[in-house]
């Protein structure tokens, strides 16, 4: 593992301990209501979920129905989710980036990985679909934990981050129905990123990644 994934001062960062807890709450939760088999077991495990939401409640992260009603659509094991990030530089060296309509910050583009679909090809839709640019997927940069990288705020699910390193073919950025705006900018020169989505050292890693193929991904 590369330990140059994050700054040293980030590497301990971790989500709040009311975080954490009420997450592996529902992770024993979900899985005793998915294979347990005993009526007041199943009924325990509901309580136990009904508890892990009102931490979060708690905590502030979300009200504890909304939460409840949320992991009610999660069916099976926990498991974290995946968001997929693609990273595409220009002739120029600058890369690409998408301006958010939830925060206005900047990010790649990206999203939740879809069922039935590769990685490489949400990153090449996201990229098309955000930025009307079409690209062509290379080789996987970084999987990367979110929780332990500081971005802010803090989510109720575990999330795996996802880098893809992707080859630009054509077009000139332009937001969408899904972005505010899209355009390329020189690395030491950036916008105000999303940091729910975003870091700027993380920005700067995936640079030194692309500039260096001999460098395995980095994983946390």
């Amino acid at each position: 593992m590369s330990t140059e994934t994050v700054p040293s001062s980030n590497r301990t960062a971790h989500d709040p301990a009311w975080l954490r807890w009420a997450k592996e709450i529902n992770g024993i939760a979900q899985a005793g209501l998915t294979y347990s088999q005993n009526e007041y077991d199943l009924e325990r495990y509901a309580h136990l979920m009904a508890v892990a939401a009102d931490i979060m409640a708690a905590g502030g992260a979300i009200g504890a129905d909304e939460m409840l009603a949320h992991w009610a659509l999660q069916d099976g094991y926990a498991t974290p989710k995946v968001d997929i990030r693609a990273i595409v530089f220009n002739a120029q060296g600058q890369i690409l980036l998408v301006q958010e309509k939830a925060d206005g910050g900047w990010a790649p583009p990206g999203g939740w990985a879809d069922p039935n679909d590769s990685p490489s090809n949400v990153a090449v839709r996201e990229v098309s679909e955000e930025a009307h640019v079409t690209v062509r997927a290379l080789r996987l940069l970084a999987l990367l934990d979110r929780s332990v990288q500081g971005h802010q705020p803090p989510f109720p699910y575990h999330i795996y981050k996802t880098f893809i390193l992707c080859e630009y073919l054509d077009g000139t950025p332009t937001g969408s129905h899904e972005t505010l705006d899209a355009a390329w900018f020189n690395i030491d020169a950036l916008p105000p990123l999303s940091k729910s989505r975003i870091l700027p050292h993380q920005l700067a890693r995936m640079a030194e990644l692309a500039r260096n193929p001999a460098l395995p991904p980095d994983l946390d």
